[in-house]
């Protein structure tokens, strides 16, 4: 049984599917049926494929295909979208979708943020290993700050990182400081604790005990836009 809005989703998804052969974005959604915030639709999605009434095409973006439809809706239409998703799905593999965890500091650490609240579009090459397979998880955060300018990273880039809980010396890692506080630095390992080192001459080397840092990540790759 669904609810009236998860209903009004699921027929929005269809008939968009139906037409346009993609489905509407999250702020269409929100728009559509009247919602405050992408937060909502997110739940309405979830609620939708928990029932088996959609399933999430992995890493691709705004891609749903539909499974069914309550009683009483045009079934003839499913097998059209289901053909549609499957076809925008093949021609999607240029582009992989990947979790976009807020910003992070490339200057003085600030709140970590580990709540996906949209999503940002990547090469796939940017992702696999040299076997041709994904080479473990990832995630995208937004840079804010200028401490790695002189390793290329802008204030505003977007930066691709592979989760990790370890890195060799030298890597540029997302480091999380006492728990809760997370940066993007060199990583350092010394003899009297684990040092973030800033690519601006700008700005110091921070020495910790290696207790309070923990690696998140490490950085693989960067999408910037102009």
């Amino acid at each position: 049984m669904l609810t009236r809005k998860q209903k009004e989703l699921l027929l929005l998804i269809r008939d968009r599917m139906a037409s346009e052969g993609v489905t509407p974005s999250f702020d269409e959604m929100k728009e559509a049926l009247g919602l405050r915030s992408k937060s909502g639709i997110h739940r309405l999605i979830t609620g939708l494929e928990e029932r088996g009434f959609i399933r999430r095409l992995p890493h691709r973006a705004r891609a749903l295909e539909i499974l069914r439809l309550p009683e009483g809706e045009e079934p003839r239409l499913v097998g059209k979208i289901r053909a549609v998703a499957q076809e925008a799905a093949s021609a999607a593999v240029s582009a992989m979708c990947l979790p976009m965890y807020g910003r992070i500091a490339a200057g003085t650490p600030i709140e970590a943020i580990s709540d996906a609240q949209t999503q940002i579009e990547v090469p796939p090459s940017l992702l696999v290993n040299l076997k041709g397979g994904l080479s473990g998880e990832h995630y995208a955060l937004e840079v804010a700050g200028d401490s790695m300018i002189e390793a290329g990273i802008m204030d505003g880039d977007h930066v691709i990182i592979r989760r990790a809980d370890t890195a060799e010396n030298g890597a540029i890692v997302v480091a999380l400081v006492d728990e809760h506080e997370a940066t993007l630095k060199y990583l350092e390992r010394r003899k009297d604790g684990i040092a973030l080192v800033p690519a601006n001459v700008n700005y110091e080397t921070r020495l910790f005990e290696p207790g309070r840092v923990k690696v998140q990540g490490k950085l693989i790759g960067l999408v910037r836009k102009y």
